[in-house]
C-alpha cells in the first residue's frame, strides 16, 4: 500500500476538520488552560476537530495507529500511524487572527511520508510527501519550492515567541537572530509553511511535540528544504527544530545555536 492511496482520504479528513472548527473561528468560545505554569489553550474546536478526524480514521484504517494533541495516543506501534493536531496555533485562533491550521501526518514505521497543513478559513492547504510538495487555494495550485540563500545575512527568519524558549536556548536563539537580516514572530505552523512556499528562509523553534511537526517535515523537505532537531537529528519526535529552505543558513544557523 502506498502514500497515494491515502492523499484522497487526507482530503477529507480536512475537509472534515474545517468544517467543524470553521462555526467556532471568531466566537465568544470557551478556552480551558491545559497547563498549571503558563497558559496552554484549547478550545471546544479543537476537541470536535479531533475527534471527527479520530472517527473517520478508526472507520477506514482500523489497524492504524493515531496520535492526538488532545486524546492521547493508540495503537502508537502500528505500522502506520496517524498524527493529528487539531489547531496549531490556538493562542492566534482565540485572538481571531487566521494564522493557524489542521496538521494531518502519516507516519509509515516511524517516519513521515505525507503531512498536511490545511487552513479552512483562508481555504489553504499545503501538502507533501517529502519527494514534492503542493499549494492549493484561492490564487490555484501550485508546487512548493524553498528559496536559495546563501548566508544568514541574507536571511529571513521566524519563531512563534522566544518567550517559548528557556533562558539558555533564548540565549542561543538570540545569536542567529543578531546574524540573520530580519526576524519576525509568530506563525506557528504558518512559518514552516511559508519557508517551503520560499516567502522565508529561516525557523528556529524549540519545545515542540510530535503532533507541532510531523506533518510539516513531509511538506518541508518535498519542497526541497531540510528539517532536522539542532543538533541535526530527524526532527519529527518534536523538541528543538531547526528548519531552512537552503543547507547554507541551516548549517550556519546550528553553529551558532549550539556554539
Amino acid at each position: 500500500m502506498t502514500v497515494i492511496d491515502f492523499t484522497a482520504f487526507i482530503g477529507r479528513l480536512a475537509t472534515a476538520s474545517g468544517e467543524t472548527i470553521l462555526p467556532f473561528f471568531r466566537t465568544s468560545l470557551s478556552i480551558d488552560n491545559k497547563s498549571a505554569k503558563d497558559f496552554d489553550p484549547v478550545t471546544e474546536a479543537d476537541r470536535a476537530a479531533e475527534a471527527v478526524m479520530r472517527r473517520m480514521i478508526k472507520g477506514n484504517f482500523p489497524q492504524h495507529g493515531i496520535v492526538g494533541e488532545e486524546f492521547g495516543n493508540e495503537q502508537e506501534n502500528a505500522e502506520y500511524v496517524w498524527v493529528l493536531d487539531p489547531i496549531d496555533g490556538t493562542k492566534s485562533f482565540i485572538a481571531g487572527f487566521p494564522i493557524w491550521g489542521t496538521l494531518i501526518a502519516l507516519m509509515h514505521r516511524g517516519t513521515p511520508v505525507f503531512g498536511m497543513m490545511h487552513q479552512p478559513y483562508i481555504g489553504e492547504r499545503f501538502s507533501g510527501d517529502s519527494g514534492s510538495a503542493q499549494y492549493s487555494g484561492p490564487s490555484g495550485e501550485r508546487k512548493l519550492s524553498v528559496r536559495r540563500c546563501a548566508s544568514l545575512a541574507d536571511a529571513t527568519s521566524y519563531t512563534t515567541s522566544p518567550l517559548l524558549m528557556n533562558a539558555a536556548d533564548r540565549a542561543a536563539f538570540g545569536r542567529v537572530e543578531e546574524a540573520v537580516k530580519l526576524t519576525r514572530y509568530g506563525g506557528d505552523c504558518y512559518s514552516y509553511c511559508m519557508l517551503a512556499a520560499g516567502h522565508l528562509d529561516l525557523v528556529v523553534e524549540t519545545e515542540l511535540k510530535p503532533y507541532d511537526i510531523a506533518a510539516l517535515i513531509p511538506i518541508i523537505t518535498g519542497a526541497g528544504g531540510i528539517v532536522t532537531t539542532w543538533d541535526g537529528k530527524p526532527a519529527q519526535n518534536g523538541g528543538r527544530i531547526i528548519a531552512a529552505g537552503d543547507a547554507r543558513v541551516h548549517e550556519a544557523a546550528m553553529k551558532l545555536l549550539n556554539s
